[in-house]
This record gives C-alpha cells, structure tokens and sequence, in this order.
C-alpha cells in the first residue's frame, strides 16, 4: 500500500514556528503518543522529533509497536492519546495539511503489473493537483528508470518495483518521505543503490523515516535511530551515541593463550568474554587467529599491556573493536526478533 503527498512546492522547510509552537526545522513532531486496543496498551508515550534533511531509523521487534506507529503518522489509525505534527500541521485536526507534505510507502508498493512503470505513475499522479508529465519525468529520473519506465510492471525486478513505488511516493514532492522496509528482498547491490538513493533525497533537504531489519544498514544510513521495543521507546540518538554508551571491546592476541587469559583474569576490572557472548562481527574475528576478547576501561589498557609484559606474555597484537549497532539493540531489546 503507498500514500501519496499532494504537495505542489518544492523542498523547503517554513521558516519561523508553525502551529503550537512546533518548530520549523522539525518536520514530524511525536509528541507523547499511546495507542491502546481493547485496553491493551501498544504503544506507550513514545516522543521523538525528525530535522530538515534528517535520515531517522526506526528500530524494533515483532510486536515492538513500530508498523503501529507508522500506521499513526499517516493517519490510518488514530492515537489514543498524543499529538503527532507533520510541518507544523497536527495530523488529526488538520490532516489533509499534515499528509500533503508525506510520501510513504507502507509494506510493499501495490502497482498494476499489466501497466507501465509510467502509465501506473499517471494513474496516481490523476489523484493530486498540479502533478504534470514533466514531475513524472522528473521523479522517473530521480529514482534512476529511464530506461525501463515504459516497460509493463510484471517484467520489472522487486528493486525496480521498489524504486517505482518510491517515484510514486515523490510525486507530490514530500517534505518527509516515510518507507517501511525498503530493503526487503533487495540484493546487495539493489540495497547499497538505495542507501545512496536516500542520502541524495536528504542531501537535497527531504527528512527520511526509515524501518528495517537490516541494522548494519541503518548504522550506515541514518543520522539518528530509535529503538522501540513493547510499544516503548528505549533510545533516541544518533549511532554514535548510542554505541559510546557501550564502550568498545579490546582483542588480545598472545603467543601462549592460556597464559594471556589468565593474567587477564587476575584483575577484576577486565571482564573476558566467551566466545558466544559478544557481537563482533565475524569476519573481523575470522582474521584474528586465537583472539581473546575482553571488556575493560580503556585507561586500563597500557597498564594492562606492562603487566603481561612483566609475566613473559608476549603480546602480538592488541586492539579496540567498537560495537555494532546489532549488539545494542540485542542488549536493549533483551534479546527479541527483530522485525
């Protein structure tokens, strides 16, 4: 299913404040948002604002509550409590305002494969005002399908699928373009083709809501992450603060293991880390024969490093490793599926 926006103007931010007194860079504004159905609360007092030109990631697990927000911020399902703003524009009071300024693709983008990519495009551009053939040409070149626009939908790829549904999305030129799960199905290529595909629409102002599964991705994409987890929201940052949160791993590698593990032991601020209890990626750790993987203070590292040296451990190689935006979320989330 995908949501189209209706407005005609191009990229721009309002200046000054617009509507209770939501500030004009903040192009979606959540404001202690609950949803509950049949009492049960889903969703419990989540807050979070997205910049001018910010690519946020929206994190969580099955049953986190995260398809039920999105489901809110475009106005399929309403809040029990909260406000949610889009420009400025309360999306309940005013929300024809407020979805004029949206692009969203939610699931999967539904077109009609005995259509063209660019007859389907017209179909939905015959839905909004002021959208011309030249915008359809302008946003067939912006998701990069000139050559295949004129192909019926059934012959095209899922990425090509994908992009087409974005096109569709952009028609209206949105302010924020929501998409949910953009990389399912996409192959590696497909994936990085779209991560360079959503910096250029920010890069060019428009504000991005991304979900998905692929955490390694997000890490790469997003200038900021929300981790929800049981209709709550557990952190809000950028990646980078986030995992300093956490702290780094240090990897030893000894010419005698045993002996290294053992004065490693003998101090009660260095924690050794069994093999399955961390979440290195394991192609760094394919490279490092024999590791040992420890978490301590880093001002405790060269210390460290004159008391093995001292024992007759030789050290051939010592590191930091940080951690992964996956091993956050595991810890945060207490282990739950992502979705």
């Amino acid at each position: 299913m995908a949501l189209t926006a209706k407005h005609p103007n191009e990229l721009q931010v309002e200046a000054s404040h617009i509507g209770d007194g939501v500030p004009s860079k903040v192009v979606l504004s959540v404001q202690a948002v609950t949803k509950k159905i049949r009492g049960r609360a889903i969703i419990r007092g989540i807050s979070f604002d997205i910049q001018a030109g910010e690519i946020f990631g929206f994190l969580g697990p099955n049953g986190s509550g995260k398809t039920t927000t999105i489901r809110m911020l475009v106005d399929l399902i309403r809040p029990t409590s909260g406000d949610i703003y889009i420009c400025g524009h309360h999306v309940l009071r005013e929300p024809e305002k407020a979805l004029s300024h949206v692009g969203c693709i939610v699931e999967n983008p539904e077109m009609y494969s005995y259509l063209t990519g660019w007859e389907n495009l017209e179909h939905f551009a015959r839905m909004q005002k002021g959208i011309d053939a030249a915008r359809i040409a302008e946003v067939v070149e912006i998701v990069g399908m000139d050559n295949r626009i004129h192909d019926k939908v059934k012959t095209y790829s899922l990425g090509m699928r994908q992009r087409l549904g974005i096109a569709q999305a952009l028609l209206g030129r949105p302010k924020l373009l929501i998409l949910d799960e953009p990389t399912n199905g996409l192959d590696p290529k497909g994936i990085k083709e779209l991560r360079d595909f959503i910096r250029k629409l920010a890069a060019q102002g428009m504000s991005l809501f991304i979900s998905s599964h692929l955490l390694s991705e997000i890490q790469l994409m997003c200038d900021r992450v929300a981790i929800i987890s049981k209709g709550e929201l557990l952190a809000v940052g950028t990646v980078e603060e986030l995992l300093s949160q956490r702290g780094a791993y240090v990897i030893w590698q000894f010419d005698d293991r045993e002996a290294g593990i053992r004065v490693l032991t003998e101090t009660l601020e260095i924690t050794v880390i069994a093999e399955h209890d961390h979440y290195i990626d394991e192609s760094i750790l394919s490279m490092l024969p024999g590791a040992v993987i420890t978490t301590m203070p880093q001002e405790q590292v060269a210390a460290t490093v004159e008391r093995l040296t001292r024992a007759g451990v030789g050290i051939t190689a010592v590191q930091k490793v940080a951690p992964t935006l996956e091993e956050l979320f595991i810890t945060m989330t207490e282990g739950d599926v992502v979705e």
